[in-house]
């Protein structure tokens, strides 16, 4: 009967059950949520068994998964034409997993474990549309995500860019925010990309230099602010950093961060060129990988609810 069921040596579920419960899990969008729905028809199937099931699963997946990136893509399409501009976004977002100590009740190990999503975006910029409300969309994208060091997501990033069409665009522009290991992957897989450093990360850098030379006033924090980032966004960015430059830095703590936030900015001189590339139609927002970003953590950062 085991046999007839295809179950193995000790195993408890048949792989028709383990299907539908892992198919349960991963459609829902929280612990709680999964089970629930498992409630409905597993029966007593508790945490440990559904942990245990998909941490199994998971990894049975990841070794066919590993070897796909190891020969050269075929283009999915591989008679489309050339295309203007192929755009490659990366960022990250934090994420709470379980730690070694979750579950007990006296431990020296963390409960709660935090971890860095990193998620990498590709879509020609022919497919980028807009709704009838002005509401951007892209019609045609391929998203990639990678908890470990940054080179697996950029071997594995590049592969489905280069299965999209990559070789087909005449410009490659890339987009990310300020983290160094997002402009260090840039440099190791797209040495001849044009970086631009995305225009929101930007602005709240000025904002974050504007409360510590202005406060928190409102007002005048926005009369300080909204001239340079006016600058900034219409083509005059080198006299905007020139005058951030000028900005003498005191002792302590506001100090340090007007000397942290001069000295991002000088770091990201070349990679602020927003009039040139808006003038193109081209995008100088992330704002597409940030939304994925967004997706993935409604599954692991919602409040009291972890993944693992």
């Amino acid at each position: 009967m085991q046999r007839a069921w295809g179950l193995g040596p000790h195993q408890k579920i048949t792989p028709g059950y383990a299907e539908k419960l892992c198919f349960t899990v991963t459609a829902t969008g929280s612990d709680e949520a999964a089970a629930q729905g498992a409630s409905r028809w597993a029966g007593g199937i508790d945490d440990a068994t559904r942990h245990a099931l998909v941490q199994r699963v998971g990894a049975r997946a990841e070794r066919p998964a590993r070897s796909r990136y190891e020969p050269p893509p075929q283009e999915r399409l591989a008679r489309r034409g050339r295309t203007e501009l192929g755009v490659i976004m990366v960022g990250g977002c934090p994420v709470r997993y379980r730690g070694a100590g979750w579950g007990k009740k006296k431990t020296q190990q963390l409960r709660v474990e935090g971890h860095e999503l990193k998620l990498g975006l590709f879509y020609r910029h022919a497919a980028a549309a807009r709704t009838e409300a002005g509401r951007g969309i892209l019609s045609d994208k391929v998203g990639v995500s990678w908890q470990d060091p940054a080179m697996g997501l950029g071997q594995r990033r590049h592969w489905e860019a280069q299965r999209e069409g990559l070789g087909r665009a005449r410009n490659v522009r890339f987009l990310g925010d300020g983290a160094e290991w997002v402009w260090n992957l840039k440099k190791d897989r797209w040495p001849k990309a044009l970086e631009l450093l995305d225009f929101y990360h930007g602005s709240q850098h000025l904002w974050s230099l504007g409360r510590a030379l202005r406060g928190e006033t409102q007002p005048a924090l926005s009369r300080w602010v909204k001239p340079l980032r006016h600058k900034l966004r219409r083509g005059q960015e080198q006299k905007a950093l020139r005058q951030m430059a000028r900005f003498r830095h005191p002792r302590g703590e506001v100090g340090e961060i007007i000397r942290r936030e001069q000295n991002s900015f000088q770091s990201h001189a070349e990679r602020m060129r927003y009039q040139r590339m808006a003038r193109r139609g081209w995008p100088i927002g992330s704002g597409a990988v940030e939304s994925a970003c967004r997706q993935k953590q409604t599954r692991f950062k919602r409040c009291g609810q972890f993944w693992t």
